[in-house]
């Protein structure tokens, strides 16, 4: 048997911190030898942190990278093992994003990453350039390229996050030329059903190059981009090791590389395979590190795993978890995690406040604001939040209750102060703004009272160093139900590109995980925002599963108004025909002209392959028409 344990590392690394960064790595690193570790992994661009955007155009934030490469070699100098680290670095004026493999107080060589995303995202091929095979040069006699590395357990390959998501990625090409263990370091951001992704995905390409595949991912929140960490091992498809995920610290594997070379020598597909491929392709060069460090000792004590549960033959008993609870714990993990790392790696804020309507979103924001602060201060999470409740004459006893409630349930301070006199004042000014014969708008007179909130929650936030969070969900958003400079502010949007359906099964299921009396009072109400006589949101939209039924539809589908229509059809049979006929042409009329407010709306969490960030996601021109959506005449 020849035995390697891996290592695997989630760091919660900030972009820029490059300092901090590699503090975190070095702990790692040191825990892992302590481990008996022969491989270290540590994720993409761990030293700059991910996404460093147009920062890698400074060329003192990649000089300094490189600098903070060569002091984790040379703290690590006496470690007996391996270590693959991920930074931004610029070779012969390109910026590269890259994986460095360092042994023995040495950095080895450096692999460049050769798939840049430039979709949805991702940004990368804007700034960065990549890797080619075959290519090979130096940077400060360091060789660098495509490259793999003969150790004294056996050859390594390299490879960075996107890379492995491409059957024509750099693996393939890596182990023809006799890599068994292929380490992928990445920094892939949550989206909803991700895991179960990248799990079949690793296992496919574990399979397809007959190699020993080891995957660790970033942790943590960078604007509202967010990692859930995590990571994979995973021998010739056959899954070896599953790493927690929203949780940071590394996790360890054994795998026995003589079993990946028995497979490989085994399939006689693979070895046809390569014989065409060698014969017509450049192939990565080989970097010897056999004579850096010598992992024999660590080695020697290592023993091969075998089942917990004593059964090669038969699978692990483990409890049944609902796929609806799980992805309801996924996303509130996720967004927690999101409002924490903002707070935190921003170094602005002091606390944190929500103003609540006494409805559903701003009650989910609490909850989920409550979540990261029963982490960071389990004694007293409360002691970290602030609430406010701001009626005015439309608000109803129950929405005061409802945050009553809830404030008492979670020991979060509230404050309850009405806007009803400056509401009248400001009734007043806009009457003396209008022309003769003009009147304020019920939109209008709507719009004042969301303002005086906002206007209110930015003064507090100005004077206590208070995080804002903005409340608004991503249906409404994607309609324009929102007030600009009223519930559309905010410092980050929590639940802006969670749909409204979801936010009400997420408070069901938090109402049935906890029991709050606060949940149930706000859940007995209808939602609407309250701002005018007996307000609800369907009854001045449409049904909210119809509604997100539009938005996925027209807007993560690309569908044409009619081709929503007849889906909506079959899902909604009890729904008379000229009434989604309605509801679609309100959509899309609705969502095309709401797209100026989306410009204007605050930064927001990311947790779908869909969401309204226009910097990051659906990118859709300000001035347009819905004109093209309609058949053409004649």
């Amino acid at each position: 048997m020849r035995l390697v344990k891996i290592g695997l590392g989630n760091v919660n690394a900030t972009v820029g911190a490059i300092t901090a960064n590699l503090e975190l790595c070095l702990e790692q690193a040191r825990g892992m030898a302590a481990a008996g570790c022969t491989v270290a992994m540590f994720p993409e661009q761990a030293i700059g942190g991910y996404p460093p955007e147009d920062l890698v155009q400074w060329q003192g934030f990649v000089d300094r990278q490189w600098e903070a490469v060569r002091r984790f070699a040379a703290e690590t100098a006496e470690l007996p093992m391996v270590s693959v680290i991920g930074a931004a670095l610029a070779v012969d004026g390109l910026r590269y994003n890259c994986a460095a493999v360092v042994a023995g107080g040495t950095v080895a060589g450096i692999v460049p990453k050769e798939k840049l995303p430039t979709y949805t995202i991702f940004y990368e091929g804007r700034t960065l350039a990549r890797g080619i095979a075959g290519f090979r040069t130096e940077l400060d006699g360091v060789p660098f390229g495509d490259l793999t590395f003969r150790a004294d357990f056996g050859h390594l390959a390299v490879e960075v996050c996107e890379d492995i998501w491409s059957p024509e990625g750099p693996m393939r090409r890596r182990c023809y030329a006799g890599a068994e263990l292929v380490c992928n370091i990445s920094a892939s951001p949550y989206r909803v059903g991700i895991e179960g992704t990248r799990h079949e995905l690793i296992s496919t390409r574990a399979s397809d190059s007959q190699c020993t595949v080891a995957y660790t991912n970033m942790l943590g929140g960078n604007d509202g981009l967010l990692f859930d960490g995590g990571g994979f091992v995973n021998q010739n498809g056959k899954p070896v090791h599953d790493a927690p995920r929203w949780t940071g610290g590394f996790t360890t594997a054994v795998v026995d590389l003589d079993r990946t070379m028995r497979l490989r020598s085994e399939n006689t597909t693979w070895r046809d395979d390569r014989e065409q491929y060698v014969a017509g392709f450049p192939m990565p060069g080989t970097v010897d590190i056999t004579s850096l460090v010598d992992t024999s000792a660590e080695r020697a004590g290592l023993r091969s795993p075998f089942p917990a549960h004593l059964s090669y033959f038969l699978p692990p008993e483990r409890p049944p978890v609902s796929r609806r609870e799980a992805f309801y714990e996924d996303v509130l993990d996720a967004l927690a995690l999101g409002v924490g790392d903002y707070f935190e790696k921003t170094k602005a804020f002091k606390v944190i406040g929500v103003s609540l309507s006494g409805g559903r979103d701003s009650l989910l924001t609490l909850l989920i604001a409550h979540r990261y602060a029963s982490r960071v201060r389990p004694e007293d999470p409360g002691s970290l939040l602030r609430a406010f409740y701001q009626p005015s004459r439309y608000s109803s006893d129950e929405t005061r209750l409802g945050a009553e409630t809830i404030c008492r349930d979670l020991g979060v301070p509230l404050e309850i102060v009405s806007i009803d006199e400056a509401f009248e004042r400001e009734l007043a000014i806009v009457e003396r703004f209008l022309d003769d014969g003009q009147a304020v708008s019920e939109l209008t007179r709507q719009n004042i009272q969301a303002r005086l909130r906002a206007q209110r929650m930015w003064n507090w936030s100005n004077s206590s160093g208070g995080l804002f969070l903005q409340t608004g969900n991503m249906s409404e958003k994607a309609v324009g139900y929102t007030t600009i400079g009223g519930d559309l502010m905010g410092a980050l949007a929590v639940l802006a590109n969670v749909p409204k359906t979801v936010v009400m099964a997420l408070l069901d299921h938090l109402h049935v995980k906890h029991g709050y009396p606060g949940i149930a009072a706000v859940l007995a109400k209808p939602a609407g925002p309250e701002l005018a006589p007996d307000q609800r949101g369907e009854d001045e939209l449409m049904p909210f599963p119809i509604l997100d039924a539009c938005f996925y539809l027209f807007a993560g589908e690309r569908l044409l108004p009619a081709e929503v229509r007849e889906i909506l059809t079959d899902m909604f049979p009890e729904v008379a025909g000229e009434t989604l006929d309605a509801h679609v042409a309100k959509f899309v009329r609705l969502f095309l002209q709401s797209i100026y407010k989306w410009v204007q709306s605050p930064l927001s969490l990311h947790i779908g392959n869909l969401d309204l960030e226009r910097e990051r996601a659906l990118q859709l021109p300000v001035v347009t028409t819905s004109e093209w959506t309609r058949p053409a005449e004649g």
